[in-house]
């Protein structure tokens, strides 16, 4: 590490800083029997809520993109039984607690098994579920969520086949050692293409979570189509994937500042969660105890 600590949000840096260990482990996972995983060909559906909904999305684009199937992401809040029809449901939670999942599970149509992913098993989503993937190691202490959901998306690309992720793991202890280089901007802008455009998503989340920063997420050819319009000084656009030069044209003439990707997508969020830590800590927020959240949104 660069010598940098929080004074506040240990709990949650020392989990972002344990992700190597918890991706090798999931790639291990990954060649182990897995009952309940999206088969190929299966039409599938998955949900979940908050960072869970963005780990859908991520996984629907990459089991596409490896032509695996049909796959539909959706908020748990939002789902309703429709005439599509689907060969697999898959629920995220890392509580198994979420009120809006539970629901979500109880309108479900009958008929298509549910697969849950889980950081704990015997909870109200694991008992409504057929097979479960447990993902009990990622677990986490923290209110935000960091090494749970990059350890499903290193499960699942390992599953679909994906080379090199060794790579990705030496990547992501890199971006920890590197530790902190940007200084806490007015507004953080993070852009990417592809499934890197949900990670984006979920990489602003962690900052207004943890810091309460004026932190926005786009598709990057979405940006110039509107967003752009409150770009100006002190503005930091972030590309989980390389932003073409028209983009960083646009965002240097409005007065902002891009910062390129050195790293695979999913190491960089690792390197946007070190950030919302310590951006936190800057302006004397606890990472650790974030504001008007808890671990899981449930009945009172």
């Amino acid at each position: 590490m660069d010598g940098f600590r929080p004074s506040l949000g240990g709990t949650t840096w020392g989990e972002i800083c344990s992700q190597p260990v918890t991706w090798d482990r999931a790639v291990a996972q990954a060649g182990e029997e897995l009952g309940g995983f999206p088969l190929p060909g299966e039409r599938v559906l998955i949900m979940g809520c908050g960072t869970s909904f963005y780990v859908a999305g991520a996984w629907a684009r990459l089991r596409e993109s490896a032509g695996e199937g049909l796959t539909d992401a959706v908020i748990a809040s939002e789902y309703q039984p429709t005439g599509r029809t689907y060969d697999r449901i898959v629920a995220i939670s890392r509580s198994g607690t979420s009120v809006d999942v539970v629901d979500a599970l109880d309108r479900r149509s009958a008929g298509a098994p549910l697969t849950a992913v889980l950081g704990v098993t015997d909870t109200p989503v694991g008992h409504r579920a057929d097979h479960i993937i447990d993902l009990g190691y990622a677990d986490e202490t923290s209110v935000v969520q960091t090494r749970f959901p990059t350890t499903l998306l290193t499960l699942v690309r390992a599953r679909l086949g994906e080379q090199g992720l060794d790579g990705l793991i030496s990547q992501g202890a890199e971006v920890i050692a590197r530790g902190i280089v940007e200084p806490m901007p007015r507004q953080l802008v993070v852009l990417g293409t592809g499934f890197a455009s949900e990670l984006a998503q979920e990489a602003a989340l962690k900052c207004r979570e943890s810091a309460g920063l004026w932190a926005e997420a786009y598709a990057t050819g979405e940006y110039r189509h509107g967003p752009i319009s409150v770009c100006g000084e002190g503005t930091l656009v972030w590309g989980l994937t390389p932003l073409p030069g028209s983009v960083v044209d646009a965002v240097s003439a409005a007065g902002g500042r891009v910062r390129q990707p050195s790293f695979d997508p999913l190491a960089e969020l690792v390197s946007l969660q070190l950030h919302a830590v310590a951006w936190a800590d800057s302006v004397g927020r606890d990472a650790d105890v974030p504001q008007h959240l808890s671990r899981s949104v449930m009945i009172i």
